[in-house]
């Protein structure tokens, strides 16, 4: 298959680089020192699954040069979805599947209306990965999982085919005919794992191993579920304790990519995960104190360490 990959960042590095392992045609849209380390060394994966590393991968910064291919793994930061989606249109043909594999819950809906809603799926990623240098992908958690569908949950051969030849180059992927529950259930655990990580500045495991945090970690994810069942997503009302019992299964020194984010200095995804929360709960009439105490504990430094504020 003909794979571009949007951009070649911690998560789309790590499936891309997969799906290239495996012989298919995968195209990395790369930047500035990402790009240019990419080109001079290969793109690297350090994973608990066995490391890659592809010494010359195909890798622009120009997607008109790479033009129509079979599926796009939209996987930029939030803040540059639209930007992101614009510069993408000429990787999408007659039969493109874009797949969102963003942090945010309302990904395909800022981007279809650019790409074309016949194109751009749902997709949630499961894994723990950084960019730990340029050009080098750090895989830490022992799941790496993709889950994709069209929002009507009709079936689609070009993801099908997409699905059987992910498996099998190794990738675990799902496509699910209830992609909508499926991505509110990913961002339970995203916006928990992304406040709970970044106002304590600590990863998981200290956060689980205190009572006072592990509560605020769970509150977190309370209020993401009454969100989505506000909004009608069948997310069972009890899902927080499922996504706590993951949790404590989970890696202790497992961090979300916003605490990596602000670790580094670098913008903050926060508007899009507890503020999104914030102003779903606004708007509901569901309160979100939690969510509220993370909002504006991590406002100041959302845009990251060189502008601050609004």
């Amino acid at each position: 298959m003909r794979i571009a990959v949007m951009a070649a960042g911690a998560l789309g590095g790590y499936f891309g680089a997969r799906m290239a392992a495996a012989g298919h045609d995968v195209f990395f849209i790369a930047r500035g020192s990402n790009l240019e380390a990419i080109e001079k060394n290969g793109l690297k994966v350090e994973s608990v699954h066995g490391n890659l590393h592809l010494p010359k991968p195909n890798v622009t910064d120009d997607p008109a040069k790479v033009g129509p291919v079979d599926i796009v793994l939209f996987a930029v930061k939030l803040w540059d979805s639209e930007e992101a989606a614009v510069q993408a249109l000429p990787l999408v043909g007659s039969q493109t599947r874009v797949i969102p594999l963003q942090n945010g819950v309302d990904s395909t809906e800022r981007i279809a209306p650019i790409l074309g809603t016949d194109h751009v799926v749902v997709g949630s990623a499961y894994i723990a990965t950084v960019l730990s240098a340029p050009g080098v992908v750090t895989h830490t958690s022992q799941f790496a999982r993709m889950v994709c569908g069209r929002t009507d949950g009709k079936p689609d051969g070009r993801l099908k085919s997409f699905a059987d030849a992910a498996h099998a180059a190794g990738i675990d992927i799902t496509v699910s005919d209830a992609i909508d529950r499926e991505r509110w259930q990913k961002f339970v655990f995203l916006v928990g794992l992304s406040g709970a990580t970044a106002t304590t500045r600590q990863p998981l495991g200290p956060i689980l191993a205190d009572p006072d945090t592990r509560a605020f970690f769970y509150s977190l994810m309370c209020e993401v579920v009454a969100v989505g069942r506000a909004k009608g997503v069948s997310i069972p009302e009890n899902f927080a304790e499922d996504r706590m019992k993951f949790a404590d299964a989970s890696p202790p020194t497992f961090k979300a990519s916003m605490l990596h984010d602000l670790e580094r200095g670098n913008r903050l995804e926060l508007d899009w995960l507890a503020g999104k929360i914030v102003e779903f709960g606004r708007t509901l009439g569901v309160p979100t104190p939690a969510n509220n105490a993370v909002y504006a504990m991590l406002k100041l430094h959302r845009m990251g360490t060189h502008t601050r504020g609004s």
